[in-house]
């Protein structure tokens, strides 16, 4: 039984040839992005601007959106979101920041129990007060530059520091870019943004470092061999195991946005724009920003044991 092979053997495209397109089109794309940030910015959720959720399900067949829209105008709560979720019973409430600190906040559940409580059965209550929406958006930021900054620690380690530099010069395009898909669809941005967004980032820096690996290793095993030439064969031997993890993810990613209900689909539609670019970046970004950051080929790569390496084959020839 022959096994399934989505790229043809000895495939040799010319990726880096693309790097004057991609570079100029990439720092487009993150001024854009930017851009959408000062000018649009996120659409908050509760998580970081403080209010109240809530979750109810209908006693009866269905929950009745416009009724509810009505019943809750009456209350003078201010800016409500109301959204249907999972089953037809289904109905979830955001209720923004209230006057008057965590007694405004608790108010906010008495009116609505008071008005829905014979009707609807409350499965779910969170209020957050404006205290710790800050203390979430603090502990959000620190905790995605806190990642990129141990990515850099291990990469300069593990290997040269041209390499450590453009996993993160790649780390830094996919953050901005993820941040200017939330800035431009308006997706609620909450602490399950923030797990997408590091999700992201350890699924980009994973490709990258598969990609460097070869690059790596390709480096000590040909000594007679054009830089642009090597880092082509690199990505070409790697490319069946790219195209194949980002398929698999992105299948299962479309399964979630289509049935997987409101609840997650905002998620997974950030996940699905992530791999893209994830993707995209080791490829056209990772790899060819070596050129500029002076990698030669013939030089000891990975450390302390790039010397050792270099003596070991210091005969041998493309």
């Amino acid at each position: 039984m022959k096994l399934l092979r989505l790229v043809p053997d000895n495939t040799r495209f010319g990726f880096m040839q693309f790097r004057r397109v991609s570079f100029p089109a990439s720092a487009l794309l993150s001024i854009l992005c930017v851009a959408a940030f000062l000018f649009l910015g996120m659409h908050v959720g509760i998580d970081f601007k403080g209010g109240t959720v809530v979750e109810m399900q209908s006693r009866g067949d269905r929950a009745n959106i416009a009724q509810i829209r009505d019943a809750v105008s009456r209350l003078n709560l201010g800016e409500v979101e109301i959204q249907e979720f999972g089953s037809a019973r289904d109905v979830i409430l955001r209720v923004g920041l209230q006057e008057g600190g965590d007694a405004g906040q608790a108010q906010v559940v008495v009116k609505l129990r008071s008005a829905f409580e014979a009707a609807y059965e409350f499965r779910r209550v969170e209020v957050v007060g404006p205290r710790v929406s800050q203390e979430l958006v603090q502990n959000g930021t620190i905790g995605v530059l806190l990642a990129i900054m141990v990515i850099l620690v291990y990469l300069w380690f593990r290997y040269e520091w041209q390499f450590a530099v453009g996993a993160v010069i790649a780390t830094m395009h996919d953050l901005v870019l993820m941040i200017g898909f939330y800035a431009v669809t308006q997706i609620q941005f909450d602490q399950t943004s923030i797990a997408a967004i590091l999700t992201i980032i350890g699924y980009s820096l994973n490709d990258t470092v598969v990609v460097y690996d070869r690059v790596r290793e390709l480096l000590r095993k040909y000594k007679k061999i054009g830089l642009h030439e090597l880092l082509d064969l690199s990505m070409n031997s790697t490319l069946p195991r790219t195209i194949i993890t980002s398929i698999t993810a992105i299948l299962a990613l479309v399964a979630l946005t289509v049935f997987g209900g409101d609840t997650i689909r905002g998620f997974c539609l950030a996940m699905l724009f992530g791999i893209v670019v994830g993707t995209y970046s080791s490829i056209f970004i990772a790899a060819p920003i070596l050129i500029y950051l002076g990698v030669r080929v013939g030089e000891g790569v990975g450390g302390t044991s790039g010397n050792a390496d270099k003596a070991a084959n210091s005969g041998a020839t493309a």
